[in-house]
């Protein structure tokens, strides 16, 4: 983004109201539009934010600021380039997301903010998927990162990680949302994932430096991802499930809702079923997705969501030419494309997954048919 971001006086005052203990956002927005601007509040008399109608803890922060800790957030970004605090008033802060009802006062951001003004498709799920549904995610992310989109998640074990991959597999941009502070990475085992994110999109958080996992957080977290994005995309998910929490607030920001279905036998599918019945998309392909957000093509630039879909084997690496090679026109069980090929059958049944989501190939009682010829 060509814009400037706010002079260091006036996010050091936004920054001293956002750090505020308990204090929502929707509260937060309802000050701004009272006194104007944090600086005009913060300096108000005492008997003014005294009066103030919030909490007795929100109140006795507004009378002394923390200007400590608000000088620790102004290192931090001082510290790294690829640091940035972006409060709301601020022309880098993402326009869809400044579009919801409760819109995080402050980003903190470490990697890229211009990935954050991108069309993006949310991609949640099952902390504990199966095995397809692990490779499902990934299958779609890395399809939806070709054809332009940004993929948002929330970093978690499961779906959530296995969408970032894909879409780094891609070569695409991704984009993690924290339900603790930026410089908290959750879970820790994903430290290396964090870093990777960070350098081809970007961490997100709306809380605090040193901010713990805490339960409570995590649907403030949901929202973000899915007031970044376009629309939402459920892949699995229990009957009752953080993915879900996600899926009813892009209902209610106004955003698309997208779920896959799996079989009535399996828990990690009734949470996408749910959804179907209330309204969500159905989505057996990367084509059900890019066209229900065709109205919103104009955001999408050199990137267009037409380039991918209808000659997608022109875009094939060499190993996936190869791999559609080994499938016939007829119906080609999965073992038959390992032993032609001499991958290993996880690998083979992941690359399938992809082909099929090009249209390229279909799935049949027998294995997978060809669609078309190789160019």
């Amino acid at each position: 983004m060509e814009a400037q971001s706010i002079q260091s006086e006036d996010l050091r005052y936004w920054l001293a109201l956002s750090l505020a203990t308990n204090l929502s956002a929707h509260r937060f927005h309802e000050l701004i539009r009272q006194f104007g601007s944090p600086k005009t509040l913060l300096e108000s008399d005492t008997h003014t934010r005294h009066s103030l109608k919030v909490s007795e803890t929100v109140k006795g922060y507004l009378l002394e600021p923390d200007w400590k800790r608000v000088d620790e957030h102004l290192a931090w970004k001082e510290k790294d380039p690829n640091h940035h605090i972006v409060p709301f008033n601020d022309p880098l802060y993402p326009q869809q997301l400044r579009q919801i009802s409760d819109p995080p006062p402050t980003l903190f951001i470490s990697g890229q903010p211009e990935a954050l003004h991108e069309p993006q498709i949310a991609l949640v799920g099952s902390r504990n998927p199966s095995p397809m549904g692990r490779e499902t995610a990934y299958a779609f992310a890395q399809a939806l990162s070709e054809a332009g989109l940004t993929i948002t998640s929330g970093m978690a074990l499961g779906i959530d990680a296995a969408s970032h991959k894909g879409a780094l597999s891609a070569k695409g941009r991704t984009i993690a949302v924290f339900g603790t502070g930026i410089d908290v990475i959750y879970p820790s085992s994903h430290h290396k994932l964090a870093a990777e994110i960070a350098q081809h999109g970007a961490l997100v958080s709306e809380f605090p430096l040193h901010t713990p996992p805490v339960a409570a957080y995590f649907p403030q977290r949901n929202r973000t991802v899915s007031g970044l994005s376009l629309g939402t995309l459920v892949v699995e998910a229990a009957a009752r499930s953080g993915s879900l929490i996600t899926a009813r607030l892009a209902t209610e920001q106004g955003r698309e809702v997208f779920a896959i279905p799996g079989s009535i036998h399996s828990p990690t599918a009734h949470g996408c079923h749910s959804l179907l019945r209330n309204g969500a998309k159905l989505v057996e392909s990367v084509t059900d997705i890019l066209e229900e957000i065709a109205q919103f093509e104009p955001l999408f630039t050199s990137k267009s969501t037409k380039r991918s879909y209808n000659n997608s084997q022109n875009q094939l690496d060499e190993e996936n030419r190869k791999l559609l090679e080994c499938v016939g026109f007829e119906a080609t069980a999965v073992d038959t494309v390992v032993n032609r090929i001499g991958l290993s059958v996880e690998h083979v049944t992941s690359s399938l997954m992809i082909l099929e989501l090009k249209g390229l190939i279909y799935s049949t009682p027998g294995g997978y048919c060809r669609t078309t010829a190789l160019s």
